[in-house]
């Protein structure tokens, strides 16, 4: 698993946070900062993935792997 963090979009609802601290510390403003590189080990996908369907404002977007799209297709 693959995301990125949309920091224009975040509205420091903290859920992501809440969910999976390891990958999203809150700067001095509350706001959401995603840690490391964006690419999610399976032992933390779960906690990410529930991070990403709790937020709100949708600021944590999976990206798809193109080249296992088009294999798939």
């Amino acid at each position: 698993m693959r995301i990125k963090l949309d920091r224009t979009l975040c509205d420091g609802f903290g859920l992501c946070a809440k969910h999976a601290p390891d990958y999203f510390p809150l700067d001095d403003w509350g706001y959401a900062v995603l840690k490391g590189d964006g690419n999610i080990s399976a032992a933390d996908e779960d906690a990410v993935r529930r991070a990403l369907l709790d937020c709100p404002v949708h600021a944590i977007i999976e990206l798809k792997d193109k080249r296992a799209e088009r294999d798939a297709g």
